[in-house]
């Protein structure tokens, strides 16, 4: 526990840190890459140049000194981070060495004195312990669970199928023979990507995009432009080509019982955790909502795939939204609705007692998707968003 006089000083401390807005965090990247490079092949590089990662710690750091009295309000945030740590395989070591870095550039920023250094010293040490914990925790889950492990392990990409115009999904089934371990579904995997045509090592986690398999994972990953690990994968990762995967990971996933109704709504690549999720309630008793929007009808992945669960399935429904559907585009088959997702189009089904709703996209589309369940009253509780950045959504 931190006693009163770090608390003290933290609290008064974080207002200056947070008026060097993200120059701070840039600061401690740059200083941490030139005396441990080794590290360039841990984090993402891409992030670091668009800076969304330096964003990302700048927030952190200072709603963790803004709640330093009340650390029970991080869990939600502590876990989220804690699984995508497990898929980068953090170690206590690179705590350590992110601690030395971030103090020292606290103090090249600031020269607060001692004190001020040595109070968030403690205040590190106490969240970095929360993390390596808890990592543990999940580290040892993973390895328990019946065809789980512990870091890394080899897979044989074993099929290839383009989905839509810039989706492609990847079947991986373990070099090893054996086993994998059963996911949640929304959950995602860490792929570890090593190439002559890539400067480091890649790292990135992508969602898994089907049930729970005996022995294989698929994911389902959309070209993004000037994504190095995207258009690798996309263009050069061929049948029979190995990579490196952790255990499945993530905070976002499905727990219901047979009687909740669910509504799954998506927009682009963001269906794929909501397909896993849809794959998953083949047998559910209660009604199923699917609700997806894409760009147009090349770009809408999965449409056959879904017609065929929706259609067998008595108890679900589906609803397509194309932004700018071309003209060959057929509405009615293709798709329901142009423009945006307008939930008054399914208001009984998003209203239904006890009803969870999980939700993935773009960041604006899950702005758009939050602040309608809020305006139509739905409990924060029943609804789930799953966000690839550094952004609130509610």
């Amino acid at each position: 526990m931190l006693n009163a006089k770090t608390i003290e000083i933290v609290k008064t401390t974080a207002p200056l840190l947070e008026e060097t807005g993200p120059k701070l965090t840039a600061h401690f990247y740059e200083r941490m890459f030139i005396h441990n490079p080794e590290l360039k092949n841990i984090f993402n590089m891409s992030n670091q140049r668009n800076g969304d990662q330096r964003e990302a710690l700048f927030n952190a750091i200072i709603t963790y000194a803004k709640n330093i009295d009340n650390l029970p309000a991080l869990h939600e945030a502590v876990e989220k981070i804690a699984h995508k740590h497990t898929s980068f395989q953090i170690t206590k070591n690179q705590y350590q060495i992110v601690g030395r870095h971030l103090l020292a550039s606290i103090d090249d920023f600031f020269s607060p004195g001692q004190e001020v250094i040595d109070a968030w010293e403690e205040a590190y040490g106490v969240l970095a312990n929360i993390f390596i914990e808890r990592e543990e925790q999940l580290y040892q889950e993973n390895e328990n669970l019946a065809g789980g492990w512990r870091g890394l392990r080899e897979f044989e990409l074993i099929e290839k199928r383009s989905e839509s115009e810039n989706i492609c999904s990847f079947v991986f089934k373990p070099v090893d023979g054996k086993p994998v371990s059963a996911f949640k579904p929304g959950q995602y995997l860490g792929i570890y990507i090593q190439s002559d045509k890539l400067e480091f090592q890649e790292i990135r986690q992508y969602s898994l995009s089907s049930s729970v398999q005996d022995s294989t994972y698929r994911i389902s990953v959309k070209r993004e432009s000037g994504g190095l690990v995207s258009n690798y994968l996309h263009d050069e990762l061929n049948l029979g080509d190995t990579v490196k995967l952790t255990s499945p990971a993530g905070d976002f996933f499905m727990e219901v019982e047979e009687n909740t109704p669910v509504v799954l709504v998506s927009a682009g690549v963001g269906l794929t955790p909501t397909f896993s999720m849809l794959e998953t309630l083949k047998d559910h008793k209660a009604p199923v909502t699917w609700v997806h929007a894409t760009e147009n009808g090349k770009q809408h992945a999965f449409k056959q795939h879904v017609n065929q669960i929706v259609d067998a399935n008595d108890n679900m429904n589906s609803l397509v939204w194309y932004n700018t559907p071309t003209e060959e585009d057929c509405i009615g088959d293709d798709y329901h609705f142009s423009g945006f997702v307008d939930l008054n189009e399914f208001e009984d089904a998003v209203k239904r007692d006890k009803v969870q709703i999980y939700f993935c996209g773009p960041v604006g589309f899950m702005q758009h998707i939050a602040r309608q369940l809020v305006e139509l009253g739905v409990p924060r509780k029943q609804f789930h968003y799953e966000c690839f950045g550094p952004h609130k959504i509610v």
